[in-house]
């Protein structure tokens, strides 16, 4: 396997010794982090004998002599800082424990910590979502979640289970739909955590479609395991909205929550829309946005070509111009994320092209916009660290919840728990 090392030299006591980072593509980085945020509390002990076993890996002698405790606490001391001067830490006087499952880059997280939760373990397959999620919050997301020997790293107790789990087809010709028959999709691993770690309460968001699946079976077998096969109260599922919490995107995801039986929880709900609506305008950016984000002249001409072809044939695919008094559709994955969310921005004083484009930068002031635009409309804080390039970073706040949104319908979940 090809390693790439980042080594420091330090001093102690005179002496002089090595420290060597090494990055590699395995849960160790994740345990070794999980273990230092759980440092103070008594879930150290599920990270404790691999995470020491790693420091050692990672502190290489310059002199015979020196002595390995020595090195390894001032390692230690270092991994500490890093994992906690971040933007997002965990609150100091915590009331719940939470997972963060196919995590993305922490909108669950960002959420639940806003609520007063602590993350006890989170996972991630994507590096560069890893890569921002570190950035933020000082934790690397252990890897496939499928594999028993990342599950084997979640530890019990914890309180929430939160996961916005990939919609994936399931194959219940001829079933009853229950657990069994869910094995072989993502959602099987939910499951299966759930079976094995009882959680008070859990929390899953999906796409909207997810209602209509497979002719509503694939909604109607996750909910028949939960209910049934794993014994939680599980209201009716809803689409919620984002823009009835605070930010100007229509984005509408389904809701599932539910509450261990035994807890005898029997009604819940969700959070009513907020009265005050917010426009593109809250987000835009305050300065003038570099020119590589505005479209060529020959990119334009395209989408316009594009939308008339569609549009005599009766159909509304297209490019759109959203307006600062106007909420902005969906951002999702893909160039159509963008090109459905355009704005005029005629504030550019430099029209020469920073990238290879074919034509010229437009005189219209139609320009994409920004990553950090895209991360104000899912409700992240302009404090949250962009660490990647923009095609990462639009492909990550298209795939991530709405922060706003996820909070609210988690503050009613932690109110019914009486923390």
């Amino acid at each position: 396997m090809k390693m790439k090392e980042k080594i420091s030299i330090d001093e102690f006591d005179g002496k002089k010794f090595k420290i060597r980072f090494v990055e590699e593509d395995d849960n160790r980085k994740a345990v070794l982090t999980h273990y230092l945020h759980n440092i103070d509390n008594g879930l150290k002990e599920h990270y404790e004998k691999e995470a020491k076993q790693y420091i050692k890996e990672i502190v290489e002698y310059k002199n015979e002599e020196d002595s390995f405790n020595i090195a390894a606490d001032v390692a230690l001391q270092q991994l500490l800082f890093e994992v906690e001067n971040v933007p997002f830490p965990t609150p100091e006087k915590y009331t719940f424990k939470f997972i963060d499952l196919f995590a993305g880059i922490g909108g669950f997280r960002l959420a639940m910590q806003n609520l007063g939760g602590k993350c006890v373990f989170t996972s991630e397959w994507d590096d560069n979502a890893k890569k921002t999620y570190k950035a933020n919050f000082g934790e690397v997301p252990f890897g496939d979640i499928t594999k028993k020997s990342t599950k084997n790293y979640i530890p019990d107790g914890f309180d929430v289970l939160c996961a916005g789990f990939p919609c994936q087809a399931f194959s219940i010709a001829g079933k009853r739909g229950g657990f069994d028959d869910t094995r072989g999709t993502l959602f099987f691993d939910v499951a299966e955590i759930i079976k094995e770690k009882r959680p008070k309460a859990i929390f899953l968001e999906n796409v909207k479609g997810l209602r209509n699946h497979d002719k509503g079976k694939t909604l109607a077998t996750i909910l028949n395991v939960l209910r049934n096969d794993l014994g939680y109260f599980v209201p009716e599922p809803q689409i919620v909205n984002a823009k009835d919490f605070g930010v100007p995107q229509n984005r509408e995801r389904i809701y599932i929550v539910g509450f261990r039986n035994d807890l005898n929880i029997d009604s819940f709900t969700y959070p009513k829309s907020e009265t005050e609506r917010v426009v593109f305008k809250k987000v835009k950016e305050k300065k003038v946005v570099p020119t590589k984000y505005y479209l060529s002249t020959q990119y334009l001409q395209t989408l316009v070509n594009h939308k008339q072809r569609h549009e005599s044939k009766g159909n509304g695919f297209g490019y759109a111009i959203i307006q600062d008094d106007e909420i902005s559709n969906a951002i999702v994955v893909g160039g159509m994320g963008r090109e459905r969310n355009l704005v005029i921005d005629k504030r550019i004083t430099d029209f020469t092209p920073t990238t290879h484009i074919k034509g010229e930068v437009n005189r219209e002031g139609i320009r994409k916009m920004t990553p950090r635009e895209w991360a104000r409309l899912q409700g992240f804080p302009d404090s949250y660290i962009i660490p990647v390039a923009d095609a990462s970073a639009y492909k990550q706040f298209g795939n991530s919840v709405a922060v706003p949104a996820i909070q609210a319908t988690a503050e009613k979940i932690i109110e019914l728990l009486n923390f």
